[in-house]
C-alpha cells in the first residue's frame, strides 16, 4: 500500500507538532483512493487535548463529526473518499506502534460497525530543524500488520 501525503498536511502536522511540544497529539486520517492500493491523505483532523508525554486517546466524538463533514463535502462517494484511519504523535519515541497503539488497531477493526477492510495508523514525529518523520502501517481485521509506502507530494 502507498499513501501520498501532501504538502498541507506535512505542514499542518508541523506546525501542530512543533505547539505540542513533549504532549502526544492525534487524529483521524481522511483520503481519496487514486489508483490500487494508493491513497492521498486529504484531510488530517487534529486533537490537541487528551495526550500526555507518554501517550494519546482519540475522543470519538470530535473525530465523528470530522468524518461526517468529510463525507458531506465529497458527496458521500466513500468508495472514492472515505475514512483512512488514524495518526497521532510520538514526540520523544520512535515512529514505531506501542503495545497501546497496535491494541487500538486491532479493537478498532475488530468493531463490526465501523466495517473498514483495513486501517492505516501514521505516527509522526518533530525531529531538528523541523524535521518530520513518518512510520506509517496498515492494520486488517485478521490482525495482519504491514509497512507502508508514504510519498511526500510536493
Amino acid at each position: 500500500m502507498k499513501i501520498l501525503l501532501p504538502r498541507p498536511v506535512v505542514t499542518l502536522w508541523k506546525d501542530e507538532l512543533r505547539r505540542a511540544g513533549r504532549r502526544e497529539i492525534g487524529g483521524v486520517l481522511m483520503g481519496e483512493a487514486v489508483a490500487q492500493d494508493t491513497f492521498r491523505i486529504v484531510e488530517a483532523s487534529v486533537q490537541r487535548g487528551g495526550g500526555t508525554a507518554t501517550s494519546f486517546v482519540r475522543d470519538p466524538r470530535h473525530h465523528g463529526e470530522a468524518i461526517r463533514a468529510f463525507h458531506r463535502r465529497t458527496g458521500h462517494d466513500y468508495t472514492q473518499f472515505n475514512y483512512l484511519g488514524e495518526w497521532h504523535s510520538h514526540p520523544s519515541f520512535p515512529t514505531t506502534p506501542s503495545r497501546d497503539d497496535l491494541a487500538a488497531m486491532h479493537e478498532l477493526l475488530a468493531d463490526g460497525r465501523i466495517g473498514a477492510t483495513f486501517a492505516c495508523l501514521l505516527i509522526v514525529r518533530l525531529r531538528l530543524f523541523r524535521r518530520l518523520d513518518v512510520g506509517a502501517y496498515v492494520f486488517t481485521p485478521d490482525g495482519g500488520m504491514q509497512l507502508v509506502t508514504v510519498v511526500r507530494e510536493r
